[in-house]
């Protein structure tokens, strides 16, 4: 059974090790984390030192996803311009070994659940790259749609030009999902 709980520092080194090609790097953290490859260190100064980038000092919530046999993924929480009813999840990532077999929605439903229950938000926000199709398929499974919240946008990575995805879910569309999740 899936688990989750704040982010600790010992994660990071299981964490940065599914990062084990430039390609996976970037599709988690687009160019935010600097250049690849990224040590345990870079994770735990960018989280632990840097608030992850967060201007505001309580406004950055790194999470892991584990079970009995250990972490399986990881994502952040972040407040979008200090507004507390809306947040954003980034820096998706999963255990390679875990790919295709429902983890990585488990861990949305998880997060969601945090969200819109714990944290008690109105809307959550997230951005896909075009070229994360797996990741795009779970999110719209999870209950995200099209965002109106957040215009889509263009970055330069490795040379090319990658779409980021806006999408969205709000309380009632995913109360209204919950019932599918049980």
């Amino acid at each position: 059974m899936l688990r989750l709980r704040p982010y600790k520092p010992c994660d990071a080194e299981t964490i940065v090790s599914w990062c084990d090609n430039e390609y996976t790097f970037h599709l988690w953290g687009g160019n935010l984390f600097g250049q690849y490859p990224i040590t345990a260190d870079d994770m735990n100064s960018k989280y632990l030192e840097l608030n992850g980038d967060c201007k505001e000092l309580d406004n950055f919530y790194p999470m892991t996803f584990f079970d009995e046999e250990g972490i399986k993924g990881h994502l952040i929480m972040r407040y979008i311009n200090g507004d507390d009813t809306i947040l954003r999840f980034g820096w998706v990532i999963l255990d390679p070994k875990e790919r295709g077999k429902g983890i990585g929605k488990e861990m949305i439903r998880l997060a969601l659940e945090y969200a819109f229950e714990i944290l008690r938000v109105s809307s959550v926000t997230i951005g896909v790259f075009e070229n994360n199709m797996p990741a795009h398929n779970c999110y719209l499974a999870a209950g995200f749609r099209k965002s109106g919240l957040i215009e889509d946008s263009y970055h330069e990575i490795c040379g090319e030009t990658w779409k980021i995805i806006e999408l969205e879910i709000s309380k009632g569309e995913y109360e209204l999902k919950k019932g599918l999740y049980d």
